[in-house]
């Protein structure tokens, strides 16, 4: 199976991808294409560094020339000077004496990988293990780990967001829904 690296499309052949076109570098050993010399083009190179070329100057063209750079005369602009704060005079400076500036003992205790299903971010299918989907073939995460499913009460609880009456979408009770502006009650 190949996997776009730029739009993460799955396929099981091909040189480019079948979603976005990226081409698949280093799949197909293709040889290097012979280009055959133009016999009417000048073979030899320019050898040495540069070479003057008489240039006359154009006076008209002085005529336009802006000023710019040291020849311009310098200019206050008294707005910048409104957010200029005064002087602050002596603050004192304590030494923080309960700041750590080192680094911590190694203890040698490491935190262990996340174990255990995780959910595809595409099409929520739940799987034990793997490194693609077995629903849609999309690469899984690696460090999220699916939330154990538990049987939901009727009644909301505190913080826990309900379907919307009229589109479906969660919703905080007591609220109007995001999507479509019903105001969502809590289910009894």
């Amino acid at each position: 199976m190949i996997i776009c690296p730029v739009c993460d499309h799955v396929q099981s052949e091909g040189e480019e991808c079948e979603g976005c076109g990226k081409r698949f570098p280093g799949l197909v050993n293709t040889p290097d294409p012979v280009v055959a010399p133009l016999p009417e083009l000048e073979l030899t190179h320019h050898a040495g560094g540069r070479v003057p070329v008489d240039a006359p100057v154009l006076p008209e063209l002085d005529l336009t020339r802006l000023r710019s750079g040291p020849d311009l005369p310098a200019m206050s602009v008294p707005d910048l000077e409104l957010t200029r704060s005064g002087v602050t005079g002596e603050v004192p400076v304590a030494q923080m004496t309960d700041l750590d500036t080192g680094r911590a003992q190694d203890d040698g205790v490491r935190t262990a990988a996340p174990m255990g299903a995780v959910t595809c971010r595409y099409c929520r299918h739940v799987q034990a293990e793997g490194l693609l989907c077995d629903g849609c073939g999309m690469r899984l995460p690696r460090v999220k780990v699916a939330a154990q499913t538990t049987a939901k009460r009727k009644g909301a609880d505190e913080g826990e967001r309900v379907p919307c009456p009229s589109c479906h979408v969660p919703a905080w009770p007591g609220r109007a829904c995001v999507a479509c502006g019903t105001k969502v009650e809590a289910e009894a």
